[in-house]
């Protein structure tokens, strides 16, 4: 049985919603682009304020995938 070896790359999903949904956000987008997606991890969380507002939440999450890259 071969050894697996796993991609991580950081991403940042945007919601004017909820951090949770941003996170959803950024691991949907990924997968158009990225196959056998693993595990996200989030790994930092923050907000856009303007004028005192909350204008979007913004989060940070680390997304792994099976790496298929040449021998």
């Amino acid at each position: 049985m071969p050894n697996n070896i796993y991609k991580v790359v950081e991403l940042i999903g945007t919601s004017e919603e909820s951090w949770e949904k941003a996170a959803k956000a950024a691991v949907e987008r990924a997968s158009k682009s990225l196959r056998e997606l693993r595990v996200a991890e989030v790994v930092e969380q923050d907000l856009v304020i303007e004028n005192g507002k909350v204008l979007a939440y913004r989060t940070k999450v680390k997304v792994s995938f099976k790496y298929e890259g040449k021998d």
